[in-house]
């Protein structure tokens, strides 16, 4: 970045809702008493596609989405924007927790069909979220991040990928695609779209509110007790509730169910036509390479890169940051991550913001549905969450309706993870587990290796990331 260029905006919830400021739609705030079919607590990705399916399935139901804050507020306005193929987890793990390999790859190879289904959807609705399919690259800088990610097809090979939705690329064969002059090579994913996050969401609320929906801005729902919720300023009645509230969820799901781990982003202005010929990115893949601390980015519709990774992993407490302001360090140590991917080209980033997502004690996800109570949740997305609020959002309604469906009986349905310990082990743990990460990317790329180092292989089985 210049160091003469003017400091860029912070927070403020981050660039793709600033950038629709003037676009955003207004819904009330709740007060009173109502009674209705369907609650859906959160208006992120997964409460709007719940409540979507729910009307879909039945017109006449009562819906209602309680938002805390503003519909997107949380990680569906502010994540990279990938809509990818990706499970929200170790499918190892899924596999032993039930249905075996089978089952295992039956859940890849929904969200295989999720990445599809979701641009059809958007398509047929009319949404515009500058969605368009063009796939991920995963570069490797390092020889051992190459082994890694030869490993890491492997796996995908054996859960249900095949040989035409991921293949190794050699140098040569990813610089012709995008030139890092630093890559070994890398994988390239068929399955990946990239998108505008809130254009989605604000899509998604449009498209419900034509369709009967109730939703409700700064509406916090204080608890869910049976059939009732109880809110600042009234109480609801509803049949049945969806908790859809992912690294917000400490509140009504426990705070050793699931964490907020930040995540933090930045966005580039435009970039001139001459700086994208010399970088050669001449479409819309989605980008992240292979190191433990890895990054994440895309090519935005109007030129932009704007790239994501870790800077401060987790705040003590399961702090969740606010609208997102973001340390001037982080901003520096991605800024400097995306220089080093391109060399020469003057980057100035126009905005940086931090959000968080959810993640359990062994990094998958689930969705759980209670007849008893009435009561659902899918949360612990783990970073993966476009596609897997998709997933999980449509899993809830068919679980809820008594539907037996591809989905109900994935290996995730039902899924309890072990709890997270309690502070401060929880920050000592999550803190160490990435400075290990941190610790073993800069040895494998000053000594030229061409393992893992034991550090990182320590780290990702401690975190469940192993497969």
């Amino acid at each position: 970045m210049n160091a003469l260029a003017a400091p860029p905006r912070n927070g403020e919830l981050g660039f793709w809702v600033a950038q629709l400021a003037d676009k955003k739609p207004s819904f009330p705030r709740f007060t009173g008493q109502d009674s209705v079919d369907v609650a859906i607590v959160g208006g992120g990705y997964t409460g709007l596609w719940a409540a979507y399916f729910a009307k879909k399935l039945e017109p006449s139901l009562s819906v209602a989405v309680f938002e805390a804050e503003q519909v997107g507020y949380g990680a569906s306005g502010r994540n990279g924007g990938w809509l990818s193929a990706m499970p929200p987890g170790n499918r190892a793990t899924f596999a032993r927790a039930g249905g075996g390999l089978e089952a295992s790859r039956a859940l890849q190879q929904e969200f295989v069909a999720g990445v599809d289904a979701v641009l059809d959807i958007l398509q047929a609705e009319g949404i515009d979220a500058d969605q368009h399919k063009s796939g991920a690259l995963v570069a490797a800088h390092t020889r051992a991040g190459l082994g890694r990610l030869v490993a890491r097809r492997d796996a995908d090979l054996k859960y249900g990928l095949t040989d035409d939705e991921v293949h190794m690329l050699d140098r040569d064969e990813f610089r012709s695609r995008i030139d890092i002059s630093t890559v070994h090579g890398g994988l390239f994913y068929k399955h990946c779209a990239r998108l505008h996050p809130a254009k989605l969401v604000y899509g998604l609320a449009d498209t419900l509110t034509s369709m009967g929906v109730q939703i409700y801005e700064g509406s916090r729902v204080d608890s869910v007790e049976g059939k009732n919720l109880s809110l600042a300023n009234g109480r609801v009645t509803a049949a049945k509730t969806f908790i859809c509230t992912e690294g917000y969820s400490g509140q009504l799901l426990g705070s050793r169910t699931l964490i907020p781990v930040n995540s933090s982003m930045i966005v580039t202005k435009p970039l001139p036509e001459e700086a994208w010929q010399e970088i050669g990115w001449d479409g819309p893949q989605c980008l992240n390479d292979s190191a433990h601390t890895f990054i994440y980015a895309q090519r935005t519709a109007d030129g932009r890169i704007a790239m994501g990774g870790r800077g401060v992993p987790y705040r003590f407490g399961s702090g969740t940051g606010g609208a997102g302001a973001t340390a001037q360090s982080t901003i520096d140590l991605i800024s400097q991550k995306l220089s080093s991917f391109f060399p020469g080209i003057p980057f100035e980033v126009d905005h940086a913001w931090s959000g968080v997502l959810g993640v359990t004690r062994d990094w998958n996800g689930g969705v759980h549905w209670d007849p008893a109570s009435g009561i659902g949740s899918s949360t612990g997305y783990a970073g993966h969450g476009v596609t897997s609020a998709y997933v999980g959002g449509r899993t809830l309604v068919e679980l809820a309706f008594e539907m037996e469906t591809e989905r109900t009986t994935l290996p995730w349905v039902g899924y309890r993870a072990p709890k997270w310990e309690p502070e401060p082990i929880r920050w000592l743990g999550v803190h160490a587990m990435y400075r290990l990460f941190g610790i073993a990317d800069r040895w494998e790329e000053r000594r030229g290796s061409s393992t893992t180092s034991l550090l990182a292989r320590f780290g990702s089985r401690l975190a469940g990331l192993h497969e």
